[in-house]
């Protein structure tokens, strides 16, 4: 109603200009449009390639004069900050797939209107299926590597010993260095990887507000000791992935788990011998399992209340087109999800990307309520450790899931 209103005022005035207005009146330039304003939030390692690609967004409406910020939100918190106050979130963010169950039933990101059809066929399955919900696309896939991997040193290790994290630890720690795993604080997102991979399971109920999981049983105990067996050899560290990455820089981790986003300062570390693998074996009760882990997407969403939603759709749309997600790839080491992208020969070849879609055999699409990650990082903290109190660990574990289970608040 607002624009058709503005357009009969329009029609209005030309009309009384030509009924009798001068022609100097009718000379009169027309008032200059104002600027489109839109805020953009991405993670800190995609600023400068965000930055070319709203550039770039601009010279493809030279008629249109943009105002377009961009603002650092990590994808893994993006969803708490938008729902502490929806109305002053940016009009376009990126955000991991996980989140978006919680942002549609609050109601804080769009329905995807603009190009929806184009975006499905453009796109892996996968990355589609994670942003929809309820048969509706909410979001535009970003990125299909938000999962993990092995990075090694191939002059530490060769092909035959990165299959076990065992004989990784062993010989590290003869060696006086480090093999390195985010499970300790906030490291719930790689910890999954263990208990998974023993056949243990934490889901996210259909409520999709809480969670069922089954660790606190007797093989959740073998897989507990299995990783305190790892511990116990003093070369197998849970810390940060930046601080890995700083130990993979100063030569004491000659191995970690990681994501793609940090394949370009590892590979810098490791120099001729950098190399990629699935997540190798670790040994449960005398059996040697393969670590699961969590597969995932980042995505990027428009706020519904934004004041210039259609113009945020077209933002989100050009963002992750082919073009730019080759482009993410090449600056930030992401693997696309455009299916033109990943075919391409560079993302094929990449090692990085060649072993995460080999870890994709034992990944699971990651869906989990909110009161999974305070519990799990602290089991993870206790266990990295070495479970200092010496506390049972059927204990240890029935703590851990009832804080998992626990219902929503």
């Amino acid at each position: 109603m607002k624009k058709l209103s503005v357009l009969l005022i329009v029609m209005c005035l030309a009309a009384s200009v030509f009924a009798g207005g001068s022609s100097e009146q009718a000379a009169a330039p027309a008032a200059a449009k104002a600027p489109i304003d839109l805020k953009v939030w991405v993670g800190e390692l995609y600023v400068d390639a965000t930055a070319k690609m709203v550039e770039s967004f601009k010279a493809q409406y030279p008629e249109e004069t943009f105002n377009i910020t961009i603002g650092i939100e990590s994808e893994s918190t993006c969803k708490d900050t938008i729902l502490t106050d929806p109305e002053a979130a940016a009009d376009v963010f990126t955000f991991a797939d996980d989140q978006l169950l919680d942002l549609v039933n609050a109601g804080a990101i769009q329905e995807v209107l603009v190009n929806p059809e184009g975006v499905k066929a453009a796109n892996g399955e996968g990355s589609v299926a994670a942003a929809t919900v309820n048969g509706k696309l909410y979001a535009y896939p970003m990125s299909a590597s938000n999962g993990y991997f092995l990075y090694y040193d191939s002059r530490f290790f060769s092909s035959d010993d990165v299959k076990s994290f065992n004989t990784m630890v062993e010989k590290a720690a003869k060696a006086g260095k480090k093999v390195g795993m985010q499970f300790g604080p906030d490291g719930g997102w790689y910890l999954y990887g263990f208990f998974k991979g023993a056949g243990l399971e934490m889901v996210i109920n259909e409520d999709g507000k809480t969670n069922s999981c089954n660790w606190n049983t007797a093989k959740g105990v073998e897989v507990a000791q299995g990783i305190l067996d790892l511990v116990a050899s003093g070369a197998f560290v849970a810390d940060s992935t930046s601080n890995l990455v700083s130990g993979a820089t100063d030569g004491s981790v000659v191995a970690l788990v990681d994501g793609t986003w940090d394949a370009n300062p590892i590979m810098d570390a490791y120099k001729d011998g950098y190399a990629c693998a699935k997540l190798p074996t670790f040994r449960v009760a005398g059996q040697d399992i393969q670590t699961a882990s969590f597969a995932g997407y980042k995505l990027i969403g428009v706020n519904p209340h934004s004041k210039n939603v259609g113009w945020a759709m077209r933002l989100a749309d050009w963002l992750t087109n082919e073009a730019n997600q080759v482009l993410r790839f090449q600056t930030n080491g992401d693997g696309p999800a455009n299916i033109k992208a990943a075919a391409d020969d560079a993302v094929r070849t990449n090692p990085a990307i060649a072993a995460l879609a080999t870890q994709g055999q034992y990944a699971t699409v990651q869906r989990v309520a909110g009161n999974y990650w305070t519990p799990a990082a602290t089991l993870g903290t206790i266990l990295s450790q070495g479970n200092p109190q010496k506390t049972d660990l059927l204990t240890l574990l029935d703590t851990a899931v009832a804080g998992i289970t626990a219902p929503a608040l």
